[in-house]
Formats: structure tokens, sequence, C-alpha cells
């Protein structure tokens, strides 16, 4: 993993904290939070406050997450909205505190000047006992305060205020106007910058978590399911299909049902032809590294060499993937290609919804050979996939992404999942088509 590191592919944008007044913030705040202190006086963190030097220290990647359920959280900086999560258990964590701090940036960056910000995501659940129990994980409840209580004090100071206003001969009441001058001395002035923190409820409908070998529940769907990365879970649940990753066809239904997806050569304003060709030569690296040939330097007359060389061992993906791209580019044979087929889940893309993050992580995990894809939409798994493979195919892949991907991430994702139309009319006649017969329907002579 130390080539992951150093590209800046693994724990990139964490916030360094090495400052001793921040140090000791962290520590007032680990200690309301978890009765314990660190003896670094110089480490990371990640959007929630987690330190890996400090997980490692403690000998406790879930210092912060006790049970991996009510994630807690340490605020220094609201910088920390631009790190990654780490040590997921649940796909929608991230963006829960992300939109927590963008929403609330002002009050928490003044919050944050004097004191840090200690809370937790909290839910029903306090512990995941068994698979029923993430039917329970449907709304989460940000609960957040200073170390030293500003908000609660605020709070109560706010009371102080209006009892004073209405209450009669209230300024006769020596005790409250010395409790009020008191509790003032903290917050400032609460009539005139009002210390409160909006948006602190967050639905969690449709997610993955890492629980029982990773799960996707998709129960907020007109035709609902969850999906097993491993064995489905015995026992009774309250859903009515439980898919694992061996049936291809019905996850394909899934999707279709659903509206989920959609191939990528319909997709408008990206170059599907591109798309389908880099795909195309992660499965002959994929193929080119378990023969043990040597992937460095590598161009387009190297990658189409090595793909000649090995065409009989390239998998079945490559050649539905083949085939597709010759019909993108050149207008040839329509091709034909199954749910079952091998390439099919490589040919599809997450449909413009509002779970579509979450849909191309599945994907991902149903095309584990594009790398970037699995880098980009599950890093969790792009990190175990990643210590599996040779090590030819570790550096071509860690040197792709730090040359191709870490140097323009928003123009990445944009041109390989983004949705914005396409007005220049390029291709409408082959796009008109997919949209009248689908992807793999036959193409009707009139």
């Amino acid at each position: 993993m130390r080539r992951l590191i150093e590209k800046g592919l693994m724990f990139g944008n964490l916030i360094h904290i090495s400052s001793p007044a921040l140090v000791e913030r962290y520590n007032r705040a680990l200690q309301n939070l978890a009765g314990k202190v660190t003896q670094l006086t110089d480490f990371h963190i990640d959007i929630s406050g987690f330190s890996p030097e400090i997980g490692a220290e403690f000998d406790d990647l879930l210092y912060l997450n006790p049970n991996g359920v009510n994630r807690q959280f340490i605020l220094l900086t609201t910088e920390q909205k631009r790190a990654p999560l780490l040590n997921v258990k649940f796909s929608t964590s991230r963006q829960i505190l992300r939109e927590f701090i963008e929403t609330n940036e002002a009050q928490l960056f003044a919050l944050t000047a004097t004191d840090a910000v200690a809370g937790e995501l909290v839910n029903s659940v306090f512990k995941v006992t068994s698979p029923r129990d993430l039917f329970d994980l449907q709304k989460i409840e940000i609960d957040a305060d200073t170390v030293g209580g500003t908000l609660k004090r605020a709070e109560q100071l706010a009371g102080m205020v209006e009892r004073f206003k209405t209450k009669e001969d209230a300024w006769f009441d020596d005790v409250l106007i010395a409790e009020m001058i008191d509790i003032a001395r903290q917050t400032g002035d609460v009539t005139r910058n009002p210390v409160h923190l909006k948006h602190t409820e967050f639905e969690q409908r449709n997610f993955w978590t890492a629980y029982y070998g990773g799960l996707y529940l998709f129960s907020d769907l007109d035709h609902p399911a969850m999906i097993c990365s491993g064995p489905k879970p015995q026992g009774e649940l309250p859903i009515r299909y439980v898919f694992d990753l061996s049936q291809r066809n019905r996850i394909a239904k899934f999707f279709e049902y659903n509206e989920l997806v959609e191939p990528i050569v319909k997709a408008r304003g990206i170059d599907a032809a591109a798309i389908l060709q880099q795909k195309m030569d992660f499965i002959t690296i994929d193929t080119a590294a378990g023969a043990g040939i040597d992937l460095s330097n590598l161009d387009r007359t190297d990658m189409r060499r090595l793909a000649r060389n090995h065409a009989e061992s390239l998998p079945a993906a490559y050649h539905g993937l083949a085939h597709l791209l010759r019909w993108a580019v050149e207008g040839g044979r329509w091709p034909r290609i199954g749910s079952d087929h091998p390439a099919y889940f490589y040919t599809l893309r997450a449909a413009d919804t509002r779970d579509r993050d979450l849909v191309n992580m599945l994907l991902a995990e149903l095309a584990p050979l594009d790398p970037r894809q699995l880098f980009i939409c599950h890093k969790e798994l792009f990190y175990r996939t990643y210590a599996t493979w040779p090590e030819t195919k570790r550096a071509f892949v860690a040197d792709f992404l730090a040359r191709e991907y870490q140097v323009d991430k928003a123009g990445a994702r944009e041109a390989l999942f983004g949705h914005e139309p396409d007005m220049s009319g390029k291709d409408r006649a082959s796009n008109d088509l997919v949209a009248r017969v689908g992807p793999w329907g036959a193409v009707r002579r009139p």
C-alpha cells in the first residue's frame, strides 16, 4: 500500500494536525467522547476526525465508531469537509457529515475558532446484531456541541433572554440577570449572533453497509431489494427480494424495473468509445499481469500488441466490449449482450437518479476488472482487491490513477458518470437508435 500512499491514492486529502493548541482541543474532545487521549503531537484526521495514526496507537480503528453504527466525530476545522472518510461502515456517512458542515459552515467556523466541536451520528440502533437491524437505520440525527458546551449554554441563554423579556418585574430579578451575564461571557450576544446549528436530521433510505460481507439495501424504491456481496443472510427479512452477486439476471431486472442504469453507448455528452476502450485495456492488463508480462511504459501500440498476443487468454468480457466498440465506432454488427454475459455490467453506468453513487458503487463490484471505476466508486473494495494483484498490475494501476485521475478528479468523474446533455447533435442517429430498441434489443428493419 506504500505506493498508493506516496501517490496520494490512499489517505489523501487528510487534514494535518500539528499545532499544540489543536492537539489539546482534540484531546479534550476525545476524552469527552471516548475517555482517552493520544500521546501523539502530530497526526492526520479525516472528515470525522478519525486519525489512522491514533487508531494504530490505540490498536483500535473504531475508537470514534464504537460498534460501527453511531459514528462519533471531532471537528477542528471546517476544512475537514474536503477530507475522505476512512473505515467506512455505511455509504451515506461521509455525505451526511459533509452536508452538515456545509450547511452550518459559518457557525462551525466561529465555534472551532476557540474549541473543538464533538458529536455523533445518532440512530435508534446501537449495535447491529442481525440483518433485520439494518432496516431500522432510516433516519440519522446529528447531536453536536463544543467540548465546553457553547451550544447548550447558548440555548439556555436564549431561554433566559425570553424569560427576561416576558416576565413581569424581570428587571428586579438579580439572580436571572447575573446568570445571563455569566453565560453571555462564554457565548456572546445570542440575540445579535444566534448560535444554532441547522439541518441536523438526515434520511438514510438506500445505502451500502460493510456488515455481513457487504450489503446494498434498496428499500425505498418501487421494486425494493437487498443485494449481497457475500452469502445471503439467514432468517426472514422485511424485504421480498434478496439477491447475491451470482444472480446476474435478477440484478439486471432489478436495475431495469427501477430505471437505475443506462448503457454507456446511450449516454449523451460522453466519449463512449474511449470509455469502452479503456475498460478493454484494463482487462488486457489483468490478463498480461497474470502471465508475468512487463507492463511498464506501455503506449497504444503496446496495448494492441498485448491484446493480440493474448487473444486466446482474454476473457469473454473483453470480447463482448470489443463487439460493442466496433458497433459504436465502425457501425459493425449489433452486439447481443445479455445480462448473463460477463461484459454486461461493464457496459452500464448509473442513470441520473438520487441513488446514482450507490448504483455506480454496485456496478463497480459487478465489473471488478475496471480498477478506475472501482477506485472512484468503491474505495474500500479497491484497497482489498489491490492487495491481491500481481506487483506489475499494482504498479500499472497506481501510475494510471495518479496520471489520469488525480490531476483532474472532477473532470474524470464528469466524463465517466456525469449527465450533461449533448447539444452538438453528433452521433444523434446512433443514440436515437439505442433509445428506440434498447441497448441489446433486435434492430428491426423498416
